[in-house]
């Protein structure tokens, strides 16, 4: 499928994978009330277009560098700027809600906003330039995107009040020791990377993928009771649906393969 640009976002669906991309390169994609609805809207396509993966990059110099400081909103009543902070938001949950898995390619600035949509995706992939920060306390804002559930679970209480308070920027190989990041590779090899992912993502039994994301996303929310009963629903679901033996069928023959 050629490519479809969206405003503010660039869409393209190529054997099972949709590539959605931050399109204000002028602005090293900062976030503006126009791209959260155009990347929602992406989000959305990819999900009724019944992709297996998403690769979520962003144009030109950066991944994404945050709220666009420069642009200005008319003001509007505490409603309205709740459904407009709720709607940024949406971006996490659509991404933690999808049954595929997310891919977030990064390159350069990963900021704010844009740090939030790159870590609640399911894999992160860095370029060795990649910054990673969150500047919202020092420009008096305040994170949103689920952020204050992820970051601590990632890095620990105290790691994640340093780097919401203090705002300092780290980069990629510092996000992965943090376990942030998947894997850094070098600029150039960021997009294939991130495609090879995609696609050895796609390959795998569709219903098996969401059910292992649904199911650490909820058992990282809740208590080791629930996590058990989250787990057997799930494997039953598998048994039932003729997963697992295709699963075991295609693991079989790659090891006899492997065996010669």
């Amino acid at each position: 499928m050629a490519e479809q640009t969206n405003g503010t976002v660039g869409y393209e669906l190529e054997e099972g994978i949709a590539r959605i991309q931050l399109d204000r390169p002028h602005r090293l994609n900062a976030v503006i009330p126009d791209l959260v609805e155009d990347l929602c809207g992406a989000l959305d396509r990819a999900r009724r277009d019944g992709v297996g993966a998403v690769v979520l990059a962003g144009r030109g110099r950066a991944f994404c560098s945050g709220a666009d400081l420069k642009h200005e909103e008319p003001p509007v009543g505490e409603a309205e700027e709740r459904r407009r902070l709720q709607r940024v938001q949406d971006v996490s949950r659509k991404i933690r809600q999808s049954p595929h898995p997310v891919v977030a390619a990064v390159h350069g600035y990963a900021l704010g906003a844009g740090c939030e949509f790159a870590l609640c995706s399911d894999l992160v992939v860095a370029a060795r330039d990649a910054t990673f920060g969150f500047p919202e306390v020092e420009v008096g804002r305040s994170v949103t995107g689920g952020i204050s559930h992820v970051l601590p679970a990632a890095v620990g209480l105290v790691r994640a009040k340093e780097l919401l308070l203090l705002g300092e920027r780290f980069g990629a190989e510092e996000a992965r020791r943090l376990g942030l990041v998947n894997r850094v590779v070098e600029p150039e090899e960021l997009e294939e990377a991130a495609l090879n992912l995609a696609r050895k993502l796609r390959d795998r039994p569709r219903a098996a993928v969401s059910r292992a994301k649904f199911a650490v996303d909820r058992g990282a929310q809740s208590d080791i009771g629930t996590a058990y009963e989250v787990e057997v629903d799930y494997a039953l679901a598998a048994r039932v649906s003729g997963d697992a033996g295709r699963g075991n069928a295609a693991f079989r023959r790659d090891a006899e393969k492997e065996r010669g």
